[in-house]
């Protein structure tokens, strides 16, 4: 007799703790300064001092600031639309 389980992905199975990518980063990944995050994550691991790490900071908030501002727009614009 055959299993009853279907074959394919194993969705009871559950992915390990390098598999699950953490929350903030998926978070940062969506707004396209992913790369800026990991610089100064890198400077900080290197350093081991924030204030070494000021050009990365500042491009890193830069980049965050130009999505915010982004979103901000895109959201009102959707509100507009629907008033």
């Amino acid at each position: 007799m055959t299993s009853a389980r279907p074959s394919g992905h194993d969705w009871s199975r559950k992915p390990s703790a390098e598999e699950e990518e953490d929350p903030l980063d998926q978070m940062i990944s969506r707004t396209g300064c992913a790369a800026f995050h990991y610089a100064v994550q890198e400077c900080m691991a290197e350093h081991q001092d924030w204030r070494k790490c000021q050009e990365q900071v500042q491009s890193f908030k830069d980049c965050m600031s130009k999505h915010q501002k982004q979103r901000a727009e895109e959201l009102r614009r959707l509100r507009q639309a629907t008033s």
